[in-house]
């Protein structure tokens, strides 16, 4: 209701997109069925955890949903904007691992966060191919193309995309992790306008993941590739462990080990001194794909 709280209408919000999602990535992969975890939080508040694993098109999805509040430690908070130690969070987070190294992993999350007098959005969504197709990248940065311009000027795709390029980079290797899409934080300047704009990313995530990994889940694939798939996805490890924020908060303010940790891939592999074949598609990833482009406009 318009009257509620934001942080309640924001909760609701958060939960329908959860239930939708789940529903239609049980339908394309029409195998596994996720499984729910319910969980409270020590201190303040809980979420409800959905894991599908062994699927016919994935080997994990997971979509979280939480609803947290308490005290930071003095010295997580002093790293957080606002007044004070006390905060609440609500949001939804996913990662989706394919079985197939033809079929990009995917990963998104929007949240509401206030800590002391301050409240904010943040977000986003990108993704990681192994085997790259062209089509497939511009039509996933299209679609959040399309609803950042609706949004225009409280916000400006080719700034969010900028931000997800810079944010979604390993500096301890030198490359990007994926193809990027787009990346907010610390939004704050038109909450209701805001909500809009947060809401309508939530409902076109499909829209922007779902086609590729339709295209692409049937297609064949070798063992090598296999191995690809595996060895990149140590870089997304390497990342989520690092550096992602979502990680780090959900740690350091006490949350769920299980679910936060649900991001990472159940396979992974690391190789010393790796280096793709001259003229091969590994290396097309890394010369062409794993380099900022404005695939938007391509």
């Amino acid at each position: 209701m318009p009257n509620q709280p934001l942080r309640r209408r924001a909760s609701d919000y958060f939960q329908d997109l959860q239930d939708r999602i789940v529903t239609a990535l049980e339908k394309l992969d029409g195998q596994a069925t996720f499984r729910e975890d319910s969980w409270q939080r020590e201190g303040g508040g809980g979420g409800r955890t959905r894991v599908l694993a062994d699927g016919s098109v994935f080997e994990k999805a997971g979509v979280n949903f939480s609803e947290v509040h308490g005290h930071m430690s003095e010295e997580f908070a002093q790293q957080i904007p606002g007044e004070g130690r006390e905060f609440t969070a609500c949001g939804i987070s996913l990662v989706l691992h394919p079985c197939s190294p033809m079929v990009p992993t995917v990963h998104a999350n929007f949240r509401f966060l206030t800590k002391g007098d301050r409240q904010w959005f943040g977000g986003g969504a990108d993704l990681t191919p192994f085997y790259p197709y062209r089509e497939d990248v511009i039509h996933f940065h299209k679609i959040w193309h399309r609803v950042c311009t609706r949004h225009e000027p409280l916000v400006n795709y080719a700034h969010l995309k900028k931000w997800c390029d810079d944010y979604f980079y390993l500096p301890h290797r030198g490359e990007a992790r994926g193809v990027g899409g787009i990346f907010f934080d610390y939004l704050d300047s038109d909450l209701k306008e805001l909500f809009k704009f947060v809401r309508e990313c939530g409902d076109h995530f499909l829209e922007a993941y779902l086609p590729i990994a339709e295209r692409r889940k049937d297609e064949s694939y070798t063992e090598q590739q296999r191995a690809f798939q595996e060895y990149r996805r140590g870089r997304y490890v390497e990342f989520n462990l690092l550096y992602d924020r979502g990680t780090i908060f959900g740690l350091k303010t006490g949350g769920r080990t299980e679910s936060i940790l649900m991001s990472l891939p159940p396979r992974v592999r690391w190789e010393y001194d790796y280096h793709p074949e001259p003229g091969s598609r590994e290396a097309e990833l890394y010369e062409v794909y794993l380099k900022p482009r404005d695939w938007a406009n391509e």
